[in-house]
This record gives structure tokens, sequence and C-alpha cells, in this order.
């Protein structure tokens, strides 16, 4: 079974299966993608976030405002942690630092990063970390403010900066990009990153794999990114499956999954 560890199913294309997410997750699982987690990228859709997690089993899901929204309504660490108490709410984020696009000053956005960071703290539910042309601030106020438990969201950057949040502890998790034939920085990365610390997503709906670029993204499309991903480090897909499954549970401390059931 495969798990999208970071998915928009609020945010879908779902022309392709006639406008029915039940479809769109169905013709996932029926490729073996089992779980899938959805992400939260501000408080004002974040009820139809939760919505989507409470109707089905296989999915659950984060709370947190992305940095390129901090024109929207930011929480407070106590609003947060209310919000993160949800049993189906298993992450902090998405949360991080963008310098990329011009949505907001830095101090605006290394403030909420702050917030998030002290409610994963406070939690101990890991953080969903977005990183935009800001890797070394990322990286030094996760570390200054003493983040123990993170997954670096569809990672882009080199092998030095992955080994530095290998060192703090954090998990890689790799998107649709790294089957992109320009993409052979992070080919590299995705050989090199400990098979314990790997994870895989769609960030559906952006960033469909090849064969599918330039479509929007789904979570049936995961299987290709994971089928990259193997050949490139020698081993089945089966095995790179069951891994980042693992490190899945592992990070979101989950001791079980649904029962995978294929189509529904």
């Amino acid at each position: 079974m495969l798990v999208d560890s970071h998915c928009h199913l609020d945010c879908l294309k779902l022309d392709r299966h006639n406008g029915s997410l039940d479809a769109a997750l169905d013709a996932a699982r029926v490729r073996g993608v089992g779980h899938f987690l959805c992400i939260s990228i501000e408080l004002e859709t974040f009820p139809e976030v939760l919505r989507i997690a409470e109707r089905y089993d296989d999915v659950f899901a984060t709370v947190g405002v992305h940095p390129c929204h901090t024109s929207s309504r930011q929480p407070t660490v106590d609003e947060l942690l209310a919000l993160a108490a949800h049993p189906k709410v298993i992450g902090i984020g998405e949360t991080g630092l963008d310098y990329f696009h011009d949505a907001s000053t830095k101090a605006q956005q290394q403030a909420m990063f702050s917030t998030h960071i002290e409610v994963a703290k406070q939690t101990g539910k890991p953080l969903i970390i977005h990183t935009r042309a800001s890797r070394e601030d990322v990286l030094a106020q996760l570390a200054a403010e003493g983040a123990e438990r993170a997954v670096m969201h569809c990672f882009t950057e080199d092998w030095d900066t992955a080994k530095a949040a290998l060192d703090l502890g954090y998990y890689i998790s790799i998107s649709g990009i790294v089957t992109f034939n320009k993409a052979q920085e992070l080919k590299e990365v995705a050989k090199q990153v400990p098979l314990d610390r790997l994870l895989i997503e769609t960030d559906a709906p952006y960033l469909a794999p090849a064969p599918n670029r330039g479509r929007p993204n789904e979570p049936a499309y995961l299987p290709d990114t994971a089928a990259c991903i193997a050949e490139l480090r020698g081993i089945s897909i089966e095995a790179l499956a069951a891994a980042t499954t693992a490190n899945y549970q592992r990070l979101f401390r989950l001791d079980t999954l649904p029962p995978f059931v294929g189509s529904r």
C-alpha cells in the first residue's frame, strides 16, 4: 500500500471524475494508494479539510496556514491547539517560509512559523514544512526553536540541504517533480535519502508526475512517482511502498492504518 503523505483533496480538479471526490479516491485505491493526508493551508478552508477527513476512514488531516497566506486570518497558539485536538488531525501545517512569492514580509512569515512550531511542540504532532528560496532560514528557525519532528514537504533542494534536515531528525518527502527530466539534483537526493526517512506525496492538484505532467494532479498518480523513485534506488515498488508507509506511521504516530481495501 502507498500513502499520499501530502495532498489537497479540497482543491482537486474533479472533471475527470464527473465532479466526484469518491471516484477520484477510488481511482487512487485501485492503483494501490490506501491512505491520504489532506493538508490545510488556511483557517478559512480548514472546516472543509476536516469534513473530508471525517467522511473517509483512510483520510486524515493537518491544520495550519501556508506562509503565502499571511493575508488570511492568522491563528493564535491557543486556536491552533484547539483545532489540532481533533482525533483526525495528525500534523501541523503546511507552514514554513516562502521568500520566492511576494506574499508578505519575512518577519510576518517567521512570526507565523513560530506559532506553528510552538503548537507542534505542545501537541507532539509533526510539522509539514514548506520552503522556497528560504532553506537556510527555515532550518535555522526550526533548530533554534527546538522543533523535533517535521517533514520537508515537496523537497526540491540539494543534497546538502537534505542532509542538514536529516541531521535535525526530519523526514524528506518527494513529489512528482522527481519524474521530470531536468530534475537531476532531486533524483540524486531521492537516491541518497535513507530509506527509513523517506516519504512520497502528490501535492495534488499540483505538480503531476510524468506521464501526466501539465495536467491537474491527483492521488491516483502517486504510483508513477513511486515507480520512478524505486527505479532510481534499484528496489521494487513494493519495497518502497512498505518502507514509506512504515515511515509515515512512525512520523505521525499512527499505530495502525485503516485496512486497505482497494476500490470501494
